[in-house]
């Protein structure tokens, strides 16, 4: 499955929370028609695949908690208005992935209302029920907090019931149970309805790790060799990427039939990067990653990213400083991977905690009554005073905006800054820890990356089986704009390398 579809893996993706992006009809709240009015922008911006948030019905603002599989939220739009998007994106040659969420539903869906009624109802072995006793004798009604979920009691109550239900995320949205053959049919349903009738690329699985509860968590991994089935017979070509929030060594095993997963140990790390301006021996960790990864799947795909829609902005990690903002930037789109940007880090928006506050409307205009602008939350943190909109950004050649683009660009016209398949990625030690240096050999012409990570000049060791990269093919240092002309690099720059032209030839010869 993964030959057949390697050359068409997009280079770039962008995750939209649908809610926030763009309105099409003057009610606030962002929408697919406001998406399709954007879709020339995200090309032109370089985007190859868009990642939108849960578009089906749901009683939540960030539709988490499905209630049907089938429909569009009537907030965001029509089936017919998903179809336009579909065919728009296609036409630019951009895919569209699902956020799918299987993992839970809403205690409003049909089926939970059904779960719910009594013990004897068909639905009831679609989520998991146990009487307090059956708990306390598995030992399971507290959990320790995890990154993805802060619920320590995840059992609750359904009045008149001797029986609680399972809800690892919040009581509004209970577990699925895999365990029922009924339940897998249903979604099995479900992926040929978005695959084959309807046309989508791909999914983003949330909570791929939790599929099956904590006291039954190898049954996780091996769910998704049946959903992966379910998959490659409805449409070969569709994508999916999991959301596995976990440490590199338990994400691996997912690759063995998920094309890509997001790797948060990256994107943590990175965040500690920026903040303390070292280096963590970053690229030394990616190294043994890849060699994990490759053990389950040699085609695995490592999606990278800074972060996403759980997790505070770059931005604001970085305190609102616009050369940090950059150099995070610089470093994950010169990385090997499938990178996806969260709408609006190309912009610098800045969110914290709670997560309504990092899902904040995206700044078009300067125009305060902008009807593109969403307006379902009053923002904090992504104000007109503190980020500067898209219409402002666009003509000035160093805002953040022009940095996202011409690295995207860089990146796609690079052959060795877009490996995705079989990534190769060497450590070149500078001689500091606040410098981070790495090579990424290609046939075509291999490159050299030097970031400075602190806040002060720092000399460079450059090393001697390294000189021959003297081209500078990008740089935000001044010291070097046309050339590599000291040995010295400015704080938080980036400068990309490529061989001299005739030692290129030498190397040929």
């Amino acid at each position: 499955m993964f030959a057949e579809k390697s050359a068409s893996i997009p280079k770039v993706c962008y995750e939209i929370f649908v809610r926030s992006f763009c309105d099409s009809n003057g009610d606030g709240i962002g929408d697919l028609n406001g998406i399709i009015s954007k879709l020339g922008y995200l090309a032109e911006l370089g985007i190859e695949a868009i990642w939108l948030t849960p578009i089906h019905p749901s009683p939540s603002y960030h539709k988490y908690d499905v209630t049907d599989y089938y429909a569009i939220e009537p907030e965001y739009g029509t089936m017919a208005d998903f179809k336009r998007l579909l065919a728009g994106a296609h036409e630019r040659g951009i895919a569209i992935y699902l956020d799918l969420i299987i993992n839970h539903t809403s205690t409003l869906h049909p089926w939970f209302r059904e779960a719910r009624k009594s013990k004897d109802n068909p639905y009831r072995q679609f989520y998991w029920w146990m009487t307090q006793d059956q708990i306390d004798h598995l030992g399971i009604s507290e959990r320790e907090t995890s990154d993805d979920s802060q619920i320590v009691y995840p059992w609750h109550e359904n009045p008149g019931d001797d029986e609680k239900y399972y809800g690892l995320f919040y009581k509004g949205m209970p577990d699925l149970n895999f365990h029922s053959e009924a339940l897998r049919e249903e979604i099995a349903k479900i992926v040929r309805f978005w695959l084959k009738d309807v046309g989508v690329d791909g999914f983003r699985l949330d909570a791929a790790r939790h599929i099956y509860p904590e006291w039954d968590t190898e049954q996780s991994v091996t769910f998704w060799e049946f959903f992966s089935k379910i998959v490659g017979e409805a449409k070969p070509s569709a994508f999916t990427v999991g959301e596995v929030w976990a440490d590199t060594e338990e994400v691996a095993p997912y690759f063995r039939n998920l094309n890509a997963t997001f790797h948060f140990d990256l994107s943590f790390a990175l965040q500690r990067m920026l903040i303390a301006g070292r280096d963590e021996q970053i690229v030394d960790k990616l190294q043994a990653s890849f060699k994990l990864f490759q053990q389950y799947n040699p085609l695995f795909v490592n999606a990278i990213m800074l972060t996403n829609h759980d997790q505070e902005r770059i931005g604001s990690v970085v305190e609102g400083n616009i050369e940090k903002i950059k150099l995070a930037a610089s470093i994950l789109l010169t990385l090997p991977g499938q990178p996806y940007l969260y709408y609006g880090e190309e912009i610098g928006m800045l969110g914290k905690k709670p997560d309504q506050f990092i899902r904040e409307p995206f700044l078009w205009t300067a125009d305060p009554a902008d009807p593109q602008l969403t307006s379902w939350i009053e923002p904090k943190f992504t104000t007109l005073k503190t980020v500067a909109p898209l219409s402002e950004q666009a003509g000035d050649p160093t805002s953040v905006f022009n940095h996202y683009k011409n690295l995207i660009h860089l990146r796609r016209t690079e052959p060795a800054l877009e490996q995705i398949l079989a990534p190769r990625l060497q450590t070149v030690p500078l001689g500091s820890d606040q410098l981070l240096g790495y090579c990424l050999p290609h046939e075509s012409r291999s490159l050299m990356i030097m970031h400075n990570l602190g806040d002060t000049e720092m000399t460079f060791q450059m090393p001697e089986d390294q000189s021959p990269f003297t081209e500078v093919l990008f740089s935000t240092d001044p010291l070097h704009k046309t050339g590599l002309t000291a040995n010295r690099l400015s704080p938080h720059s980036s400068v990309v390398l490529a061989p001299a032209r005739n030692a290129q030839r030498a190397a040929k010869q």
